[in-house]
């Protein structure tokens, strides 16, 4: 068996695993009980959602695949609700962080493209969206993409209808450093929204809504190769769904927005190892 070449799942595996140990400890507290380490837990989750597999599918899987396990060091299966609970303890800043250290390998460049998307919300909650009055169906999912690498620098998940203009200032403020161009259509078009970028040091290619003439030669001026650029975060947008599922599984909603940001750690992980592997 170790005589095979590696299939793709298994460099999958491998390189999350690299990214786990940069990003995570080995435990989640000194009282844990040690059976399985965080950063196993982390790349299971990742398989999990690459696979697009409930947890009790693919820890059926996990049984036959006997490299990934190997991989991974697991000395026994781990139950599906094991992997469930490590879901829920498992917060959205270590996914945050994970995202971040997927990107360290990429040659990422400093244009940006900014869009939003929904993603379908077959098992949300009845309970919580009658509490809180929401008729949504979907969950609003703005991502900043990279134009070079086709990687997702950050997410942003509501479950209200704000508007883009509303989203962008956030992301742009957490993402300023690694932002020198940023690209977005007319949903965009603030200008507070191009007041802010540029007090980052940030170039704005928003397209003007036509209401004047004005607005119409301000478009016509545009770098359009830059500004076409931006067609990229739709890309990256149905790789995403297609490969992934255009939905999530989880019931409570800040489950749902960790399941969305696991999809992107998982998207550039695949963009790693695209880059990387020869032609």
């Amino acid at each position: 068996m170790d005589d095979l070449p590696k299939s793709q799942l298994l460099q999958f595996t491998e390189r999350a695993m690299v990214l786990a140990r940069r990003a995570v400890t080995r435990f989640s507290t000194r009282y844990s009980r040690k059976r399985f380490t965080l950063r196993q837990h982390v790349v299971l989750l990742c398989l999990k959602v690459k696979k697009t597999a409930t947890y009790r599918g693919f820890v059926d899987e996990l049984i036959e695949m006997p490299r990934i396990r190997d991989a991974l060091d697991l000395e026994s299966i781990p139950a599906p609700s094991t992997l469930c609970k490590a879901f829920d303890r498992l917060k959205m800043a270590v996914w945050r962080v994970l995202l971040n250290v997927s990107l360290t390998d990429l040659p990422v460049n400093g244009i940006a493209g900014i869009d939003a998307s929904g993603f379908e919300r077959a098992h949300a909650s009845t309970h919580y969206t009658k509490r809180t009055n929401l008729t949504i169906q979907q969950l609003k999912t703005t991502l900043l993409v990279n134009t070079a690498t086709n990687a997702v620098l950050d997410i942003h998940v509501t479950t209200t209808r704000k508007h883009d203009t509303q989203i962008a200032p956030q992301v742009v403020k957490r993402n300023a450093d690694s932002i020198g161009v940023l690209t977005g259509d007319n949903g965009y078009d603030d200008q507070n929204l191009r007041q802010l970028t540029r007090d980052h040091g940030i170039r704005p290619l928003i397209k003007h809504r036509a209401f004047s003439s004005p607005h119409k030669a301000w478009n016509a001026r545009l770098d359009s190769d830059l500004y076409h650029r931006r067609n990229m975060n739709e890309t990256v947008t149905e790789t995403i769904k297609q490969k992934h599922g255009a939905f999530v599984r989880s019931r409570r909603w800040w489950k749902q927005f960790r399941e969305l940001a696991i999809k992107c750690v998982v998207h550039n992980i695949e963009r790693t190892l695209s880059v990387s592997r020869p032609v």
